[in-house]
């Protein structure tokens, strides 16, 4: 996985946070646990604002 493929991390989050709070989460946390997630191949320093709002918004998606 990437910076880029937003719902694959989103499901895999939801895997292993099923208990996060998806919308309180700060940026800095949710970057952390995707770095962390097995098979994540992204450049940690590659992700930006816009890319992390679209993984929460992709998890939040998920939860419904």
């Amino acid at each position: 996985m990437r910076w880029t493929d937003t719902l694959d991390i989103a499901i895999a989050l939801e895997e292993a946070h099923p208990d996060g709070d998806v919308a309180t989460l700060r940026f800095t946390d949710l970057h952390r646990w995707v770095c962390a997630l097995p098979g994540f191949a992204g450049d940690p320093g590659g992700s930006n604002e816009g890319l992390l709002e679209a993984i929460q918004m992709a998890w939040l998606d998920e939860r419904q």
